[in-house]
């Protein structure tokens, strides 16, 4: 599912125009992505918890010439879905 079939889906289950339903996902990753990048958790509960996620500094090394290389430190967004959510896959 795309950004459009949500909006498509948000329109027919939630009795949304089409322009309410664009507002409110735009909403919804704009305030995900606010929170994130203020270093907060999103929780949602019976969905999951996005959160930032750190990765040290290390020492890597170059496949092509086998040198090693410094790796910086990195942040990236990170999803770990409830119990319940995972339940719903299996």
């Amino acid at each position: 599912m795309n950004k459009t079939e949500l909006v498509t889906y948000l329109m027919e289950n939630a009795g949304l125009t089409k322009a309410q339903a664009q507002a409110a996902v735009d909403a919804f990753i704009g305030g995900v992505m606010d929170a994130l990048k203020k270093g907060d958790k999103v929780t949602i509960p019976g969905f999951g918890v996005f959160s930032v996620r750190e990765r040290a500094a290390r020492e890597g090394i170059n496949p092509l010439t086998k040198a090693k290389i410094q790796i910086k430190a990195t942040k990236s967004a990170g999803f770990k879905a409830s119990k319940t959510f995972k339940d719903l896959l299996n």
